[in-house]
């Protein structure tokens, strides 16, 4: 793995885990290291040897998530929606992300702090078989503004929301 590829999957760790950790790097350090070695066991029969765990691999990013979901379960003051876009065929249409955001909202509205994580926005406005093109991309950039918008405005005044798309 690039020195590259590391340093975003530590501050892909580091902001998803900030309000847990206070933005320790080096909890985020040892967390990637407890989720590689986790799933580089769980997976030690699937993959060939020696390839190691990319920085946007679902598998890693569900792994990150599920482990903040269930620290978050212990913290009754914090709340955590993890809202994958590629799920659904439509993850990449406004109307459909201002649903999936929606519910998320719905569920983080009665906590006072509460973190958002948005997966594969990318990837569901343009598969992997398909390239950017200037529509494509002017649609990317309008739905990660109205989610943005929408979640400044759906927010109660005094809670703390952390959005982050990856």
């Amino acid at each position: 793995m690039t020195r590259s590829a590391k340093l975003r999957r530590l501050h892909f760790l580091n902001a998803l885990f900030a309000p847990l950790t206070g933005h320790d790097l080096y909890l985020a350090e040892q967390l990637d290291a407890a989720i590689t070695t986790s799933l580089d066991d769980a997976v030690k029969g699937a993959r060939t040897g020696g390839e190691l765990i990319e920085s946007n691999d679902p598998a890693f990013v569900s792994a990150a998530a599920r482990l903040f979901g269930r620290l978050c379960r212990l913290r009754p003051q914090h709340g955590f929606f993890h809202w994958d876009a590629a799920l659904d065929n439509a993850g990449g249409s406004p109307l459909f992300a201002r649903a999936g955001l929606m519910e998320g909202l719905k569920q983080l509205a009665t906590y006072p702090e509460s973190t958002m994580l948005v997966t594969n926005l990318r990837v569901a406005h343009c598969p992997a078989a398909k390239r950017w093109t200037e529509r494509r991309r002017r649609e990317y950039t309008d739905t990660l503004a109205l989610l943005n918008d929408l979640a400044a405005s759906r927010t109660r005044r005094n809670a703390n929301l952390n959005l982050l798309f990856l």
